[in-house]
């Protein structure tokens, strides 16, 4: 099995990392039917995965239209809202950012991949807003992220990546709890098909006739048995979770997979403490 995506190779902090791809990688498909994912999700959880606000239908059409074209369709739909009917039709989660009061905020947003949050939790509000639980976004990041919204060019696609372990193969995991309740019954010899990497790929670009940002997160899940049959990326793997800034593992609650993870790593041959500097 080989790993599509590995940023813990790049980074093991908090980062922007936001870099320009081509228009033809935009979005990275790799799913026959999304809709046979996602309908089902709207219809058990439908404030989980869909929320829109109002005046927003101008531009998830134009959202709607670029994700036509990429996909190379015609009509994605007679009935709206478009942004949905887009976002049925790829793997992708799209978040729809308008600049409203001074400020962007998410105005349309359809999850089918959510990482613990819900649709209701981010529609309205503004990037401040959305990032407020992770530590130092404010003060390190806050200022930029806006600069890049306000300067971002029609002509340019953004591509980052995050990543984080988790004990779930299931995509759609708005809340963690139940997930973390199960974590003290998994044995430490099960680690390698138990625990997940978890990753995010996302992308923004900007709609060039209403000014609006479309934000596009990929969820990818491979078990960290994949990493066995990688060994230059299980060692990356094991330089980033040492190496991991505190805040950084808080964050993405690192520590509750501590012990699991050493286990995995001793028993391929890397053998120092997960919590070495």
């Amino acid at each position: 099995m080989t790993l599509r995506h590995a940023p813990f190779e790049e980074s093991w902090d908090f980062s922007i990392g936001l870099k320009p791809i081509a228009p033809d990688a935009w979005l990275e498909g790799g799913e026959n039917d999304p809709a046979g994912r996602k309908a089902p999700l709207l219809r058990d959880h439908p404030q989980v995965v869909w929320g829109e606000a109002e005046g927003s239908r101008p531009a998830q059409a134009e959202a709607a239209a670029l994700v036509e074209a990429a996909l190379g369709l015609q009509g994605l739909a007679a009935e709206p809202p478009p942004l949905l009917a887009a976002a049925l039709r790829v793997s992708d989660d799209l978040v729809l950012l308008e600049r409203r009061d001074g400020v962007w905020r998410v105005t349309a947003v359809s999850l089918s991949a959510p990482t613990f949050f819900a649709a209701t939790d981010v529609l309205g509000r503004s990037l401040a807003e959305i990032h407020g639980p992770v530590t130092g976004f404010s003060e390190r990041f806050l200022a930029r992220v806006e600069r890049i919204f306000d300067s971002l060019r029609p002509d340019l696609i953004l591509q980052r990546r995050n990543w984080s372990v988790v004990n779930s193969p299931e995509p759609f995991t708005p809340d963690p709890a139940p997930m973390r309740a199960k974590i003290p019954q998994i044995a430490p010899e099960a680690a390698a098909e138990a625990l997940f990497l978890r990753v995010e790929r996302q992308t923004l670009r900007r709609l060039p006739q209403t000014g609006a940002a479309l934000f596009t997160i990929r969820v990818w899940l491979d078990p960290l048995s994949a990493l066995a049959a990688d060994p230059p990326r299980l060692a990356a793997f094991a330089r980033a979770w040492r190496a991991a800034a505190a805040d950084f593992r808080a964050y993405k609650r690192l520590p509750l997979y501590d012990e699991l993870v050493a286990s995995f790593l001793r028993a391929h041959g890397e053998s120092h403490s997960v919590n070495a500097g």
